[in-house]
């Protein structure tokens, strides 16, 4: 867990000023009507993490809780594309360090308990796979916002 932890760390010292470089017209342009900006990707990013804390904390306490959500509602509910960018910028880094704080906190007997995320998946996404897999994703996503970022996490 430590490892995930320290990389997410780094991606919050590390991002946020590299979003500042892209241009305030880059970062709202739309490739379609239907695609997300690179300000969308970003409050993704942040719907994604509001529930997966709430994946870490509730799967602490309670084995198998399905624990859901539905990425195109939640951007389109939160419409990010008219809001500051600089508060998202600061919320997505506020709710990860919180992830952090809240990594660092699970015991390590808890890190096998299994939430049901909705996903078909034969893997069993404990609380460590979850957690690994929320960095991954991130750098994924973090990717579209900046490419070349990472090398490539998902196929």
């Amino acid at each position: 867990m430590q490892n995930i932890i320290t990389d997410l760390n780094q991606i919050l010292r590390d991002f946020p000023s590299k979003f500042n470089f892209i241009s305030e017209y880059e970062f709202n342009a739309k490739p379609s009507p239907e695609k997300w900006s690179k300000k969308e990707v970003l409050g993704h990013l942040i719907d994604s993490a509001q529930n997966n804390l709430r994946r870490f904390i509730v799967g602490q306490y309670q084995q198998d809780d399905k624990i859901i959500y539905d990425q195109n509602f939640w951007n389109t509910a939160n419409n990010y594309q008219f809001e500051s960018r600089q508060d998202i910028i600061t919320l997505w880094v506020l709710i990860n360090k919180r992830i952090c704080a809240v990594l660092n906190n699970i015991p390590i007997e808890k890190y096998e308990n299994c939430i049901d995320t909705g996903r078909d998946s034969l893997i069993p996404q404990t609380i460590i796979w979850l957690a690994d897999d929320y960095v991954k994703h991130l750098k994924h996503h973090l990717n579209q916002i900046i490419p070349g970022s990472f090398e490539l996490v998902y196929p």
